[in-house]
C-alpha cells in the first residue's frame, strides 16, 4: 500500500511481551505477533476478534491454491459474526490486489451469511504498524480506511491527546 505523506499516528501502549520484542525480526511473523499481542485488530475495527488459525492455505471455488496469512473471528456490541482475513507484510514487501481478492472470495464461500473484513497490516517508517481495510469495488480492490499505530511505553502517552481522541 502507498505511504500516506502525514498520516497521524495512534499512539497504542505495547503490550508485547519483552521477550518476544527480543527476538522478533522485521518480517510477517513477527507483524503477525505484534497485531495479536496489542490486539490492533480489534482497536482498529472496533470489535473483539480472536485468531482462529494462522497460515492457513486453502483453495476456491475455481481451484486456486491460496494462504490467508491470520484468521479473526470477530463479535460487534449487537451479536453481528465476522469473519477477517489478515495479509500481513513485512520489511518493504507489499499487500498484492490478488491475495486481498483471494481472500475475499475465500471469505464469501466458506462463510456466506458472515460480514468480512479484509484487512492488511504492514510495518513502516518510524516504527508505525500500518492497517489497512480493504474492499472489493468494481472488482478493484480499494483502501476503505488506512490507520498507523505506534506501539509505546504506557508513561509516554499523553493524557490529554487520550480526551481529545474522544471528539
Amino acid at each position: 500500500m502507498p505511504e500516506l505523506e502525514h498520516p497521524a499516528r495512534r499512539p497504542v501502549p505495547d503490550a508485547t511481551p519483552e521477550i518476544i520484542s527480543a527476538y522478533a525480526l522485521n518480517d510477517e511473523q513477527a507483524l503477525l505477533a505484534i497485531v495479536r499481542y496489542n490486539r490492533l485488530i480489534d482497536i482498529f475495527l472496533g470489535l473483539t476478534t480472536y485468531s482462529l488459525q494462522n497460515h492457513l492455505r486453502t483453495t476456491i471455488a475455481n481451484g486456486t491454491q491460496m494462504e490467508i496469512d491470520e484468521l479473526y473471528i470477530g463479535l460487534d456490541r449487537h451479536g453481528c459474526h465476522y469473519v477477517i482475513p489478515v495479509q500481513a507484510k513485512g520489511g518493504t514487501d507489499q499487500n498484492a490486489a490478488v491475495q486481498t481478492r483471494q481472500d475475499i472470495t475465500w471469505c464469501q464461500e466458506r462463510y456466506p451469511g458472515i460480514v468480512y473484513r479484509a484487512i492488511s497490516a504492514q510495518f513502516m517508517s518510524d516504527n508505525r504498524i500500518a492497517m489497512f481495510l480493504l474492499a472489493l469495488e468494481n472488482d478493484e480492490v480499494k483502501v476503505v480506511e488506512e490507520r498507523h499505530y505506534i506501539l509505546v511505553p504506557a508513561d509516554e502517552l499523553d493524557p490529554v491527546s487520550i480526551r481529545n481522541y474522544r471528539t
